[in-house]
């Protein structure tokens, strides 16, 4: 796959947005509410799986070498090993998933782009919870408590924004 000037713009242009996404946050512990989940669903259905989980996984990256991107200002190995460090890495999953879903059914329709960007969310909590539970030594339910179950409503609200603007944008890109 060759990929053009303009493409390597966008995959920039999204890994920026969600490190912005990570610095609008609300502090909760163990796990604040951020935009990142926003972007890395938008990522995936704007750009594609391929260029929409390389916009996460350079945004990851950049947070690994040192660059205080990711919630809180935090980077480095400790924060993908953190509590934390599942969500972050559901992030190219996700974007990857959103992207595929986008494109191989060929999805216009604003319910489906949403139905896609709930498949990412999944993911993304699927992950987490998983890490949580093992960082942590939660019990599901616990995890459950204090991974998804405070952002559920946030999170809905997040991808039906994101299918809002996916749709608008893929009538520009």
């Amino acid at each position: 796959m060759k990929i053009t000037t303009r493409q390597l713009i966008l995959v920039a242009f999204f890994a920026a947005l969600t490190a912005l996404g990570a610095w609008l946050r609300i502090p909760l512990q163990p796990v604040p509410i951020t935009l990142q989940v926003f972007f890395t669903l938008l990522a995936g259905a704007v750009l594609g799986p391929f260029l929409g989980a390389l916009s996460q996984l350079i945004y990851l990256l950049l947070g690994f070498i040192g660059l205080p991107i990711f919630a809180g200002g935090s980077y480095g190995i400790g924060a993908l090993w953190g509590p934390t460090g599942g969500y972050l890495l559901g992030f190219v999953a996700a974007a990857y998933l959103v992207g595929f879903l986008v494109k191989r059914f060929n999805l216009r329709s604003l319910l489906f782009i949403f139905v896609s960007m709930l498949a990412g969310l999944f993911i993304i909590y699927l992950l987490g919870t998983f890490q949580l539970m093992i960082v942590l030594n939660l019990t599901i339910y616990k995890a459950l408590a204090v991974g998804i179950f405070p952002f559920v409503a946030f999170d809905l609200v997040k991808a039906l924004l994101a299918a809002l603007v996916a749709q608008r944008l893929q009538k520009l890109i």
